[in-house]
């Protein structure tokens, strides 16, 4: 497998898991007008960052059963 298809499934994998990701980081969604300021911004990425790392190992775990 070459580098740009490797790429391709790990964006697949991260766009699998994003609904669980999402959930799993509990964020809430800005009010309707108002947008998120960069530091929320910033403190919502690494909040996905680290939901996105424990969905892979739920699936993973759950694969191996």
């Amino acid at each position: 497998m070459n580098e740009t298809e490797k790429q391709q499934q790990r964006l697949r994998e991260f766009m699998q898991l994003l609904p669980l990701t999402s959930e799993l980081a509990g964020l809430p969604e800005s009010e309707h007008g108002r947008y998120f300021t960069p530091e929320q911004i910033e403190a919502r990425v690494i909040t996905l960052k680290h939901a996105y790392k424990i969905a892979r190992q739920l699936v993973v775990e759950v694969s191996n059963q």
